[in-house]
């Protein structure tokens, strides 16, 4: 009893989740939750006895060139879309290598998909990921990975097999990015599932329906690994190479830097200056310009105030007496100029003159 309430519980849980089918059969394609033990149309009746009679090659298809793991499936195309006009649209996500519109063998209009295949698998992964619902000629198109040479027991659409399809013409497909499977809305017939050789659901890995499925990865050998390990060294290496170079511009960046600032020492700066120059070396121009200001103004400070205080005391000095016995003689003089004493005396060593 207790594990039934825990497999409802779990049913109720995962009643909104949904899977994806990774191996192709055609009554599980033709089942909304997986479970089906039956065909439902005729379709299936189709797609059922062309998988048991080997009646499709996924891989005999001669126009299917190019690699699988690099290749996209466009479908929804408006017949209107040419080549160039997807070429120029899938070059947004990468280096377009090979595109291939499917078309009418008679008339040659086109099918409504297409093949593209990319230069690497990262670029067909991002146009995976980024171009499902584009708008390409005002129809909305839908991408998937290469399921015909990539999803084991794939049965073509005009087989009756495939993926998707519309309900006016009753022959749904699930399991695909645009229908996938349902939760399992009924217990699960293991026993008849395993007996038919339908895959039985997956327990635990349901996904919400707003994300995408990953495409197949391609898988590597032992020399690939080995290959991709060598690369990955050569690239730490090579990295840390250019770590190293960067390293060592910039510790010679300031070597010079340094030297520089030497070349610009007392000694170096002294070098090729006159002898007379005394100027401090640490300084610059600006510096001594206002230093040499700076004195010729302290020297008429000190040249004024020495001229006042010669003013104030003029017996200090002995040019400062004979100025005023000069300025005595001339204010005597002038006295007697002006008191009538201009008459002329003759002097005593005067030959001409009395004694």
């Amino acid at each position: 009893m207790a594990g039934e309430e825990v497999k409802g519980k779990r049913c109720s849980a995962n009643l909104n989740s949904v899977f994806y089918a990774e191996s192709y059969h055609p009554i599980q394609a033709g089942s909304i939750d997986g479970t089906d033990i039956l065909p439902h149309d005729n379709a299936i009746y189709r797609a059922l006895l062309g998988s048991n009679a080997g009646l499709y090659d996924p891989f005999g298809d001669p126009k299917a060139i190019g690699d699988p793991y690099s290749t996209l499936f466009v479908g929804h195309l408006s017949h209107l879309t040419t080549e160039h006009t997807l070429q120029k649209e899938m070059n947004k996500y990468g280096k377009v290598k090979n595109l291939r519109i499917v078309r009418h063998i008679v008339t040659g209009a086109s099918r409504g998909y297409a093949f593209v295949e990319f230069e690497t698998d990262r670029e067909m992964r991002r146009a995976y990921t980024d171009a499902h619902h584009k708008v390409i000629d005002d129809s909305e198109i839908i991408v998937d990975y290469n399921r015909q040479r990539l999803m084991s027991g794939w049965i073509s659409r005009r087989l009756g097999g495939g993926l998707g399809g519309k309900k006016e013409s009753g022959q749904l497909r699930f399991g695909g990015r645009e229908r996938p499977f349902r939760a399992p809305l009924r217990p699960i017939p293991w026993d008849d599932l395993k007996r038919l050789g339908i895959p039985p659901p997956p327990e635990g890995r349901y996904m919400s329906r707003f994300q995408a499925p990953s495409p197949p990865r391609r898988a590597r050998s032992l020399e690939d690994a080995r290959d991709s390990s060598h690369k990955h060294d050569k690239r730490s290496n090579h990295s840390h190479r250019q770590d190293r170079s960067i390293s060592q511009e910039r510790s010679s960046g300031r070597q010079e830097r340094s030297m520089d600032k030497e070349d610009f020492s007392p000694r170096q700066r002294t070098h090729g200056r006159k002898r007379g120059d005394r100027r401090s070396p640490s300084h610059d121009y600006s510096s001594d310009r206002s230093s040499m200001d700076r004195s010729r103004h302290s020297r008429k400070r000190q040249k004024s105030s020495r001229d006042r205080h010669d003013m104030k005391s003029p017996s200090l000095d002995h040019s400062s007496d004979e100025t005023s016995k000069y300025r005595e003689q001339r204010r005597q003089s002038h006295n007697a100029r002006s008191h009538g004493d201009d008459r002329w005396s003759p002097r005593t060593d005067d030959p001409f003159g009395e004694t």
